[in-house]
């Protein structure tokens, strides 16, 4: 059948020759821009994919940027921090010169205070002068915000807080009590402080001493007593070598007994009291007291005095002749829900979201006490910290806080041993006066070194296990994103030259099919004659 008006092979020809042009144009567009995927139509769920993919490329790559930022900031700090270490060495030496009082003229004292004050404005002046873009960083710019601090919290320290919303309750239960290790030491010295020792029942004639040994965590000391000396006589004795040994004695007395109860200075599982006797001199019991002569134990959960286990503690003089020890306990509880970790008085908790150490008091009654059980506030922080995005995902997941403390003088020591500032001239530890405490000044200096060691360990740790290894990480994600974004956009280059080729030449086809088709009519007219 022979028709004119329309050529269906014509049209055939040409729709199959259009299809061969589109995807000719595909395959050139895919080899010029390198993608598989240039519009929606190509292919829209791996176009959805390909761009969150690339989002994430985008963030992560942002992230590693933070991230070498914060590296930068915490160098900056951690140079103030190095250089007011090498002060406070400086200072330390310059303390133990000083306490050389004999050899020392007062001009000598002068210029040694002149060096302390120099050194003391010098940490202060670093203080406000270390600086990251015009943000001061070791002035408590960093610190966190608190408000609501418990009465028994003597210091604390938060290293890292990270919370939603305006304000984060530390809340604390103590689980268990933080003790000193205490001994009772029953001398029968009945009728107060004043009431002599007995020795041989001569009262105050006999030639005798009543010898004990004394041992604590900073070393030992060995004492001997008179007849007749009296309980306040004896706990002077004993408090005199407290520095030697880290022992603390009070009196005792009450209608039916009396003696020493010796507790170390310290709390905390480390801290100790031991005694031995090496000379009992038979020692007796005042008139009307209860013959309850011996080394006691406290009950296992007070130290007080009333707390003296006379019942099932009790070791006769004649068998102290061994050393007999107790040792303290640190305090236990939890924070916030998560268990801390106890070093005397002092309750730690480290975790992602917070990192905070609290000292606790030791005074009895207090809702705020290491020496009592019970769950209280201890403080509210507000806010503050430095905080860095170090993840792509801005949540709190992806943050990470980090507090940097005020390095002022003013604030490095603590409440119990005094201030940095405290060794400026015409203040309590100036080393020109005659009764400077030289061992007190040492210790705060000792505080003051332990605190920016512990701050330059802390954001050292911060720089290389969280800093350094999320840049690592976050390369790494980096290159599987982009991998996994290839896959899915990227054209194969083998895979399109093949398609086009074929396309090329079905094109040629085609398009000689259709100029065929197209001359298929020219044939009728021969009908025509």
């Amino acid at each position: 059948m022979s028709r004119i008006n329309t050529n269906v092979q014509s049209l055939i020809a040409q729709r199959v020759l259009g299809q061969n042009n589109s995807d000719l144009n595909n395959t050139l567009e895919r080899l010029s821009t390198g993608l598989r995927i240039n519009r929606g139509k190509d292919d829209p769920a791996g176009l959805i994919a390909s761009e969150n993919l690339k989002s994430e490329i985008t963030s992560t790559n942002a992230a590693i940027g933070n991230a070498e930022r914060a590296d930068q900031v915490v160098n900056i700090a951690e140079g103030g921090l190095q250089e007011v270490s090498g002060l406070l060495n400086e200072l330390q030496g310059l303390l133990t010169t000083s306490a050389n009082t004999a050899g020392l003229s007062d001009t000598e004292k002068e210029a040694n205070q002149l060096q302390i004050d120099s050194i003391l404005q010098t940490i202060d002046r670093i203080s406000s002068a270390t600086t990251f873009q015009g943000t001061k960083l070791l002035n408590g710019n960093f610190d966190y915000e608190t408000t609501d601090i418990a009465a028994g919290v003597n210091d604390f320290q938060i290293n890292g807080a990270k919370f939603e919303g305006a304000s984060l309750d530390v809340n604390v239960a103590i689980t268990q009590s933080a003790q000193q290790g205490a001994l009772f030491l029953s001398l029968g010295i009945i009728g107060g402080a004043s009431t002599g020792l007995d020795l041989n029942g001569t009262g105050t004639t006999s030639n005798s001493v009543f010898s004990i040994e004394i041992v604590g965590s900073l070393g030992s000391r060995e004492l001997s007593f008179s007849s007749g000396q009296t309980l306040t006589q004896i706990v002077n004795a004993i408090n005199t070598f407290t520095d030697v040994t880290g022992v603390e004695a009070t009196a005792v007395s009450s209608a039916t007994t009396g003696g020493v109860a010796l507790r170390s200075s310290e709390y905390g599982s480390t801290d100790f009291v031991s005694v031995k006797v090496t000379n009992d001199a038979d020692v007796q019991v005042s008139t009307g007291g209860v013959a309850n002569l011996g080394v006691y134990g406290f009950l296992g959960s007070d130290t007080s005095a009333t707390g003296i286990d006379v019942a099932g503690g009790e070791t006769d003089f004649s068998d102290a002749t061994q050393p007999i020890r107790d040792f303290g306990q640190d305090v236990a509880g939890t924070v916030n829900g998560v268990i801390g970790t106890g070093d005397g008085r002092q309750l730690r908790v480290n975790t992602d979201f917070l990192d905070l150490t609290l000292n606790l008091d030791n005074a009895g009654g207090g809702t705020a006490s290491a020496v009592d059980l019970g769950t209280f506030k201890a403080l509210t922080i507000e806010g503050g910290g430095a905080d860095f995005q170090l993840a792509g995902q801005v949540d709190i997941g992806g943050k990470v806080s980090a507090g940097i403390q005020d390095i002022a003088t003013r604030k490095l020591g603590s409440s119990d041993l005094g201030f940095l500032d405290e060794l400026g001239s015409g203040s309590t530890f100036d080393v020109t006066k005659n009764d400077t405490d030289f061992s007190g000044a040492q210790k705060i200096v000792d505080q003051a070194i332990d605190q920016i060691s512990s701050t330059r360990g802390r954001l050292g740790a911060f720089q290389k296990n969280v800093v350094g290894a999320t840049i690592r990480n976050l390369g790494v994600a980096v290159e599987n994103t982009a991998a996994a974004n290839s896959v899915i956009r990227d054209a194969d280059f083998a895979a399109e030259t093949a398609s086009l080729t074929r396309s090329q030449i079905l094109q040629q086809a085609s398009t000689n099919s259709l100029a065929l088709a197209n001359q298929g009519p020219q044939a009728v007219l021969s009908l025509l004659g």
